[in-house]
């Protein structure tokens, strides 16, 4: 680990003083479809939502859409929603939002006054009868140029392929990646990985022994995360570090973080709650996890319930060993002491909320330790491991943009019609930041080489107790067995969303890896 932070030191001397040749290579620009599943399967499938009203309600602004747009929008959608009207669309659960309105109209008057030049994006979509994503409509919102106090103003592009249409719809989809590349990794990855399980590793060093079967069961998911997150803040993550040379939205990319975890609820970390907050998921006990798709190819949920149900399945069989009653539970004065730090100092800012389990009962303690272990292994990997093979390449996933749709008349509107490509990469990451970035996502993608994987220890002696073992070698198979099942789904030409256009299957949930760029594999912990 210490070793790929040389190399991101070394690449950033390295990159600061070199001049690279100006080069302009034709984007192969991704089509609606892969756009589309890659919210499902993709770097980032942990945003989407079920759209539920139209037009999409806004906290800051109710009125998101103007009239005039909100007609449009209508009429140009409902010829793509298969025979549906809006409304019955909206009943049947079809409408889906990728939604970053409202996390950043607040910031972008200041952000737009850098050398970021980017809008507010909302992404609609239908869910098609074969299962795929069908992107709509995106409204692309700037404040009031006379003032935030006057609202903002909005503009909504429909799909077109060709002309100087087709190709203000790519810049569109372009704007949408650069909203979702940095949400996902300053609050998806760094915030909701990274920074709230320290609080958890802390307590658990300093409230519970290292005979305790809790810190036993945890220690694991918390190896080398202290390290990692220190080195972070040094290189990464700093005023001027990599992250805000190379990621919208620069300077205040830490301040934006910050503020998102103000709506950060640990119970809601847990992936079935998540699903079903999200709606993508509704409450069914029929279903395992008691809850049931509503977009039934959605692989990183589908491949994240089993790993959830998994370490679910392993933490009860622990756990109940080791406490037989919920008596037991409230009365183990190390795990109070322990629950009551993460609550009290380490998630401080959240000490009163009422959310928080009480930690008098062995279901508390079962859904507890299911949670922060789901976080550092799965949930990391699943928005961690993808950034080099579904990010890598910055034309489909630009990080930034530096100028807007230019206005019918101008010069650069000219350019757009004559040279698009020319007119694209205009816009998006420029060729520096696009190499020091690729370089970036390519290290952190990476498993070192003594990586240590879920269902797997890095000592054989962890534990005397048979019965733990005998409980700990079920959670092995029953990973190997989910290994086959994704193989076997990943196969499936009728699961349209697992492959997709790009042909390249949704492995990020697969639980074993060998070492390096592999694009799956679940390593037990934050590690990188």
């Amino acid at each position: 680990m210490k070793t790929e932070f040389k190399k991101i030191l070394f690449l950033q001397k390295f990159v600061s003083n070199h001049d690279f040749p100006k080069t302009e290579d034709k984007s192969a620009w991704s089509t609606d479809e892969e756009f589309a599943r890659e919210m499902l399967a993709g770097l980032n499938p942990v945003v989407i939502r079920l759209l539920q009203e139209f037009p999409p309600n806004s906290k800051l602004n109710p009125k998101a859409y103007n009239d005039e747009a909100s007609s449009k929008t209508k009429d140009c959608i409902e010829k793509n929603l298969e025979g549906l009207t809006l409304e019955e669309a909206l009943k049947c659960n079809k409408l889906f939002a990728l939604d970053y309105h409202d996390v950043l109209m607040p910031y972008l008057s200041r952000i737009n006054s850098t050398s970021t030049k980017t809008y507010a994006t909302r992404t609609l979509l239908f869910l098609k009868n074969d299962g795929t994503l069908k992107p709509l409509a995106i409204e692309l919102s700037l404040p009031h140029p006379d003032g935030d106090q006057l609202g903002e103003v909005s503009e909504v592009y429909t799909p077109a392929e060709h002309g100087a249409e087709g190709t203000i719809w790519q810049l569109a989809k372009a704007y949408v990646a650069v909203n979702d590349s940095g949400y996902h990794q300053l609050i998806c990855h760094w915030l909701h990985t990274h920074a709230v399980i320290e609080p958890f590793v802390i307590a658990t060093n300093r409230q519970l022994s290292v005979l305790h079967p809790i810190h036993k069961l945890l220690h694991p998911h918390f190896r080398d995360t202290m390290n990692i997150n220190a080195l972070a803040r040094q290189t990464l993550i700093n005023s001027g570090g990599l992250l805000e040379r190379t990621v919208f939205p620069a300077k205040y990319a830490m301040e934006w973080s910050a503020v998102a975890y103000k709506n950060w609820v640990f119970p809601e970390q847990a992936l079935p709650a998540d699903l079903i907050k999200r709606g993508v998921a509704v409450e069914d006990p029929k279903y395992p996890n008691g809850v049931r798709l509503l977009i039934k190819d959605y692989p990183y949920a589908v491949d994240g319930l089993e790993i959830w149900s998994a370490i679910k399945k392993w933490v009860e069989e622990y756990c109940s060993l080791y406490y037989s009653s919920d008596d037991m539970v409230e009365k183990d004065s190390e795990l109070q002491l322990w629950w009551n730090e993460i609550r009290e100092k380490g998630h401080g800012d959240k000490k009163n909320a009422s959310w928080w389990p009480e930690m008098q009962n062995l279901k508390e303690l079962v859904e507890t330790c299911t949670t922060i272990i789901w976080i550092a292994s799965a949930l990391h990997a699943a928005v961690n491991f993808g950034q080099y093979p579904y990010g890598g390449y910055i034309p489909n996933r630009p990080a930034m943009s530096r100028r807007f749709i230019p206005k019918p008349g101008s010069l650069e509107y000219d350019e757009l019609e004559s040279n698009p490509d020319k007119a694209f990469l205009k816009t998006v990451t420029p060729q520096l930041q696009s190499i020091l970035g690729i370089s970036l996502i390519e290290i952190l993608s990476r498993h070192t080489s003594d990586e240590v994987f879920l269902g797997q220890r890095d000592t054989p002696e962890w534990t005397a107790d048979k019965e733990t073992l005998d409980a700990f070698g079920r959670f092995g198979m029953k990973l190997a067995e989910i290994e086959e099942g994704i193989i076997a789904l990943n196969s499936n030409e009728n699961l349209k969303n697992r492959a997709g256009p790009a042909k390249m299957p949704y492995t990020l949930l697969f639980p074993s890896s060998d070492v390096g760029l592999t694009g799956k594999g679940i390593p037990n912990s934050v590690s990188i």
